[in-house]
């Protein structure tokens, strides 16, 4: 067994630490990497719970994305072999009702194109080009912190997963949002990455299946 696999089982059986994630939540996306592993998964997040979705997507590549430095030192010293990045966000929880009105008036948000082209103020713009110029199999939105005025908030991420899914040149993108129990999450998860494109809903978590736009950009609206 890789010895990265190895790490991972011990971890999970020595600690007491609870996922941030359910069992029933966590299997919505197991299921799907279970039939597209390996393959290209990327994470808005760096938790307890980040060994586990490298180790199930055993093969191929998983990225995270933490706003918080110090954090990521941390889970690096106890596993080296996770890919994280920095990023950081410029947004607020308490700017979230502006932000939702920017999004669904301003046809620069309904344009679909690389991130970085994007007028759209929901767009984010600061992450490593390879970021941008790689098509992502899965993305999941489980950050950044969203549960007070002053967070960053999951605005930008979830508006930013659904457009680099539309921009992609063939196939489609799934995308998961965690903790649509709340009230930005809920809001901008079923006005940008849309409900006509929602398979599920387990618990907090909500699975999402954006086809690319870019085949057909003359003929495919926004949301379906």
């Amino acid at each position: 067994m890789p010895p990265n696999l190895v790490d991972t089982l011990i971890y999970y059986v020595t600690t007491n630490i609870t996922p941030q994630q359910t069992l029933r939540e966590i299997s919505v996306t197991s299921q799907v990497l279970l039939n597209k592993s390996p393959c290209k998964f990327l994470v808005f997040g760096l938790g307890r719970d980040s060994p586990m979705w490298s180790s199930l997507n055993f093969g191929g590549r998983t990225l995270f994305f933490e706003e918080d430095k110090s954090w990521i030192e941390q889970v690096k010293q106890r596993f080296p072999y996770l890919e994280s990045y920095h990023v950081e966000y410029h947004s607020k929880v308490h700017q979230a009702n502006d932000l939702m009105n920017i999004g669904q008036e301003e046809e620069d948000c309904k344009e679909v194109v690389d991130p970085r082209s994007s007028k759209c103020q929901l767009a984010l713009k600061g992450m490593p080009r390879e970021i941008y110029e790689t098509e992502w199999d899965l993305i999941m939105v489980d950050a950044p912190t969203g549960y007070h005025g002053d967070a960053p908030g999951r605005m930008t991420a979830i508006y930013t997963a659904g457009l680099m899914a539309r921009n992609r040149e063939v196939g489609e993108t799934h995308v998961f949002v965690h903790d649509v129990d709340r009230t930005v999450e809920d809001r901008f998860s079923m006005a940008f990455l849309c409900e006509g494109y929602m398979r599920t809903q387990e618990g907090r978590i909500r699975h999402f299946t954006i086809p690319s736009h870019r085949s057909s950009l003359a003929s495919t609206p926004f949301c379906p």
